[in-house]
């Protein structure tokens, strides 16, 4: 038992290892997006995918069941997060949304891998590892880019003229966080402020922990619409690091009763991919920043009337 225990302990090493050389190579050959790090398809699918493949081939004549491999695979997957950590540089909350991704796909290349190696079919296993190795390559060498967009709608029971001084900069919030990314200490909105009030003046969306988004206001239109560009963001190891925010927007719209529609728009691109399953998490961190921000203003215009 010690001795198959060491084989498996010493396979999840070596495939580990292996792993980060690869990522390595593909990093280095990912064309950049600007100054974003783009994590490819490749690194968090295909890779985890043949480190199981590679578990496969050191289990496939051991008498394991489906629990302990999976259980092993979960040991596995612990060390690809922690050495993501040290030579990816990738943040606590980044590593927390990709493992159960990487822990899926082990999985299944770990099985799939035990059943193509106890077959005597070595036609069957070149032909695995060269169609992995195939979207692989043109993964790494394919460009990655995708734009996306957030709206998100409150309503005020304030006129639009009590609205839009806060709408345009506002004091630092004070509410208490309700999204549990904020509360596991990702960067949650504080403070806006501005240089003018007009269209080319400055603006400055203040984060917790001190991270500034310098913004340019490229639409100053007093009680209907404040449209920005960013300029220039932080660099966050979390999910900052792998998405540009390009532009932000707020529109007002009178309802004729005394209240307010306040429209909150963003743009950004995604350099995670796949990006329907990244964006799943996009979404939902960038609308929680629009209505912190939004329930922020609702309550000042409030006070205000």
């Amino acid at each position: 038992m010690e001795s198959q225990t060491s084989k498996i302990i010493s396979g999840i090493f070596i495939s580990n290892i292996l792993a980060v050389i690869i990522v390595g190579i593909a990093k280095f050959l990912t064309p950049q997006a600007g100054y974003s790090d783009v994590i490819i398809f490749s690194v968090f699918f295909i890779v985890p995918f043949l480190m199981g493949i590679f578990n496969g081939w050191q289990w496939h004549d051991m008498k394991m069941r489906a629990v302990k491999v999976i259980g092993w695979c979960i040991v596995s997957t612990l060390l690809s997060v922690v050495l993501s950590a040290i030579f990816l540089g990738e943040g606590t909350i980044c590593l927390f949304i990709v493992s159960p991704v990487i822990l899926a796909m082990m999985v299944a290349g770990t099985f799939i891998g035990r059943e193509v190696y106890r077959r005597k079919n070595n036609t069957l296993k070149s032909s695995l590892l060269g169609v992995l190795a195939l979207f692989f390559v043109a993964d790494v060498v394919s460009e990655h880019e995708s734009l996306e967009m957030v709206s998100d709608t409150l309503i005020i029971n304030a006129p639009v003229e009590k609205v839009w001084p806060f709408v345009v900069e506002y004091e630092p919030i004070t509410l208490k966080e309700n999204y549990w990314l904020f509360q596991a200490g990702m960067p949650s909105p504080v403070q806006s402020t501005v240089d003018g009030h007009e269209a080319g003046a400055g603006r400055k969306c203040i984060f917790s922990n001190g991270y500034v988004f310098d913004e340019k206001m490229v639409v100053y239109k007093p009680n209907e619409e404040l449209t920005f560009d960013i300029i220039s963001q932080p660099r966050d190891p979390e999910i900052m690091g792998h998405i540009d925010i390009t532009r932000g927007q707020f529109i007002l719209k009178d309802n004729g009763d005394g209240t307010t529609t306040l429209i909150g728009n963003s743009w950004y691109k995604l350099y995670v991919f796949p990006s329907w399953y990244f964006n799943l998490w996009s979404e939902s961190i960038t609308r929680n920043v629009h209505l912190r921000v939004m329930d922020h203003i609702k309550i000042l215009s409030e006070e205000n009337v």
